[in-house]
């Protein structure tokens, strides 16, 4: 196991209710560790929401939105959405991009019965220790 799986394990271990954690690389959507605890998380589901990920922080649509900010500032707007918070039914989904590692997302998947601050300071917690076992 590397260190970015046994970061996730232990990131899912410290929030009640986590289904999972993982690092997902933005520039080529790769994933680059996860741990869970949910017999569906196949490796095709983990790959499909890496690649949601990448395209709710570094998507067609986020580049248009990028360039157009960028021509009415007359400055360079790029890799702007830095967290996301997302709720489904039953899940939520923290992602925040890895400070200093600007293609680099960590991700935590908890049920709804988890405490959202608790979930994004268990998040936020983890970036530093990621930070230097991204490539």
């Amino acid at each position: 196991m590397s260190k970015l799986d046994t970061a996730c394990q232990q990131l899912v271990s410290d929030v009640s209710d986590a289904l999972g954690a993982a690092i997902v690389d933005l520039s080529s959507g790769l994933l680059l560790a996860a741990h869970h605890n949910v017999p569906y998380f196949t490796q095709s589901y983990l790959d499909a929401v890496a690649a949601a990920a990448v395209d709710m922080f570094r998507g067609k649509n986020v580049s248009t939105v990028e360039t157009l900010l960028s021509n009415q500032r007359g400055t360079t707007v790029a890799n702007s959405i830095k967290e996301v918070q997302m709720s489904t039914d039953h899940t939520y989904h923290f992602m925040s991009i890895v400070p200093g590692k600007e293609n680099c997302l960590m991700v935590l998947i908890t049920g709804r019965r988890a405490n959202l601050g608790m979930g994004w300071s268990a998040l936020r917690t983890a970036l530093p220790i990621v930070s230097p076992l991204c490539p």
